[in-house]
């Protein structure tokens, strides 16, 4: 019971809590982003044209955010730059195309932007591609091997 409401944050225990969250949150915004893949097939481009750039420039970020930064994501591969575009994305969708909305409408878009202003916080966590990559980059004692080599 005691266990039950520690507060103290076990290494493994975080990194495994962020595995989780990534794949999740990452898989779950895969599911709002494939779709709008088939767009690009329909002529002309049925898509808000938000920022004035055009409906093919709209679509194509917004594909860009929730296909390839959520797979980025999921990998933990580059993730506290791959939740901006995902999070620049969640604040359009809710203050922007769901403004007029009931709260109900908005509160999906902001539910993904909590969890990706966490992530961007804390990172991938240790079982992320992230951590293999820069765990070399930043030891010591590979530094001092690469140095003597």
């Amino acid at each position: 019971m005691k266990k039950m409401f520690s507060v103290n944050h076990e290494s493994k225990k975080m990194d495994i809590a962020l595995l989780i969250t990534r794949v999740g949150i990452g898989l779950l915004m895969l599911t709002h982003g494939l779709p709008k893949i088939s767009g690009f097939s329909e002529d002309p481009v049925q898509f808000m044209d938000l920022l004035g750039i055009g409906t093919t420039a709209s679509l194509a970020l917004a594909v860009f955010a929730e296909v390839v930064c959520s797979v980025l994501v999921v990998l933990g591969l580059g993730t506290r730059l791959a939740v901006i575009p995902l999070s620049i994305t969640m604040l359009i969708a809710a203050f922007h195309i769901h403004i007029g909305d009931p709260f109900a409408k908005q509160e999906m878009s902001l539910h993904f932007l909590l969890v990706y202003v966490v992530l961007f916080i804390l990172g991938s966590g240790k079982y992320s591609i992230d951590s293999i990559l820069f765990k070399t980059m930043n030891n010591p004692i590979s530094k001092l091997k690469a140095a003597n080599a």
